[in-house]
């Protein structure tokens, strides 16, 4: 093998392999270096396989609604099926083969190892030095951030990546963290019997999202008998015979059979080695421009670049940082429509800023909100129609910089939502569109007369 490339991609997640396919596809040689697996968190522990779990418990929940709507059924939650399915159809039991072979049928050479930067366009996988001559991009993601608990580090506890490969479920789970994350996997586990509660430090769940988003999946939690904790800080973590138990700020504590640790995401720039070519390495992301430059020869996309823990940012910084290292002409990067999605039961989609946000940015807003069960497919929807639709305006401008739909099929309405924030569609041409009856989008229209409500 040649130790001299034209570009190297050190980590071959969603982005990274996006990278170097693509460069690899316009004929350079490429270098793809990652410790672990092709494809990264999203097709083997984060996106695919979680949604197959979420899939198949909102498949129980709806189950469970047939009472009084449709009939009578009788329930019963089997975790096999979906442990199956998720080794069988999406994770090929954690092998990444037909990956790299993708990649490697491009034209690119991979790597299995830890790759770090020695210096400027040269990089080091274990003993051996590898030298780019056009680009080096630096797509290492991030892992599981594990908090500084007193007693943390002797008990067993589970990541997400853990609970995605477990075969069978414990009797109770005990969930250390209220974002997206914790949300999505302690609703799916509950739905299949598992006894959960949820200890969040923030005041509120889903603390990125707009407050009644928070509230909403709050009281949807409450109903499915999930036991939610806000605002409490753990101060140690330790066995309690068959349970591991957590004592909170305050004296109370709570315990449960299994710990599930979902306090958000980290980085690790000093093992990247960034301060070998004057990247500060204290910084939690690497800092880069428009163009997704991070320095001379060097490029960063995906999580390392704190724009967004989203496979759909990673992809889009992917098509620019490509173009860009090919000197193709491409649109800078900007994230004012930035679209997310939290697959809870209802979903949360959201877009650009949330009312704090963008009061916090100095923007004089305008807010208009509608709940789905008071619009017209909500009401028709029934059982499982918790939910609304905000949006945020400017005031000045007449667009809307924000919007939030959580309900049935909250991240399919934000389609709409995201489109007229990212074109700045003039909230007075939303105005005059025709929304299709009785659909669930048709909710904006009611929101944007609320708009001009007086407060």
């Amino acid at each position: 093998m040649s130790n001299t490339f034209d570009a190297i991609v050190i980590g071959m997640g969603p982005a990274g392999e996006a990278v170097a396919g693509g460069l690899a596809e316009a004929g350079l040689s490429v270098l793809g270096i990652d410790r672990k697996l092709v494809g990264g968190e999203c097709p083997y522990w984060g996106c695919i396989p979680s949604k197959m779990m979420i899939r198949a418990a909102d498949l129980l929940a709806e189950a469970r609604r047939i009472d009084g709507m449709a009939g009578t059924a009788t329930v019963t939650p089997d975790w096999g099926p979906v442990a199956r399915r998720i080794r069988d159809e999406a994770t090929d039991d954690w092998d990444d083969r037909v990956a790299v072979e993708r990649f490697e049928g491009k034209g690119g050479t991979f790597v299995r190892g830890e790759g770090h930067l020695v210096s400027p366009r040269t990089v080091a996988v274990d003993d051996r030095r590898f030298t780019a001559t056009r680009a080096v991009v630096l797509a290492t993601g991030t892992e599981p951030a594990i908090p500084p608990i007193p007693g943390l580090d002797q008990v067993p506890y589970w990541t997400n990546r853990d609970l995605v490969e477990a075969e069978e479920l414990p009797s109770s789970l005990l969930v250390l963290g209220g974002g997206a994350i914790g949300a999505e996997l302690a609703q799916a586990l509950a739905r299949f019997g598992v006894t959960v509660t949820i200890v969040e430090a923030a005041d509120r769940l889903l603390p990125l999202e707009t407050p009644a988003a928070g509230e909403l999946i709050a009281r949807v939690f409450a109903s499915e008998g999930i036991e939610v904790i806000t605002g409490a800080a753990v101060e140690r973590i330790e066995r309690d015979g068959a349970r591991i138990q957590a004592h909170l700020a305050g004296g109370r504590s709570v315990a449960a059979a299994q710990l599930l640790v979902a306090t958000g995401r980290r980085t690790d720039l000093p093992g990247l080695g960034v301060a070998t070519v004057g990247i500060d390495d204290t910084q939690r992301f690497v800092p880069v421009g428009d163009d997704l430059r991070a320095g001379d020869g060097l490029w960063a996309v995906g999580d390392l670049t704190g724009k967004g823990a989203f496979t759909h940012v990673g992809m889009y910084q992917a098509r620019i940082a490509t173009a860009d290292i090919l000197g193709q002409p491409h649109e800078p990067a900007d994230y004012h429509a930035l679209p997310r999605v939290t697959f809870t039961d209802p979903e949360v989609g959201a877009v650009g800023l949330t009312p704090e946000g963008a009061r916090d940015a100095g923007i004089d807003t305008r807010i208009g909100m509608t709940e789905v069960p008071h619009t017209a497919r909500g009401w028709i929807h029934k059982a499982g129609n918790d939910g609304f639709i905000e949006l945020v305006e400017d005031a000045d401008r007449g667009v809307l910089v924000g919007a939030t739909a959580a309900g049935p099929n909250g991240g399919e309405v934000l389609g709409l939502l995201t489109l007229a924030v990212h074109a700045q569609v003039p909230v007075e041409q939303l105005r005059q569109m025709i929304y299709a009856y009785p659909t669930f989008h048709r909710g904006i229209e009611d929101a944007l007369r609320e708009l001009d409500a007086p407060r």
